[in-house]
């Protein structure tokens, strides 16, 4: 059994001013606050919401 590596993604900008789409991308991420983090699956579709509102957010492998 492998394990699947883990990405701690952490919103370091405010959502005030980024486009909607932006928004939904970080909302799907499961965050809300600044200087929250969340701990998600390094899958392509979560690099792609990671890549989309990458201004907002930074990532590390965990």
């Amino acid at each position: 059994m492998t394990m699947k590596k883990k990405l701690k993604v952490t919103l370091i900008r405010s959502l005030n001013g980024a486009q909607p789409k932006h928004k939904l991308c970080i909302k799907g991420l499961g965050l809300r606050r600044m200087q929250q983090s969340v701990l998600v699956n390094n899958e392509p579709c979560i690099r792609g919401m990671i890549n989309k509102a990458h201004y907002l957010v930074s990532v590390e492998e965990v």
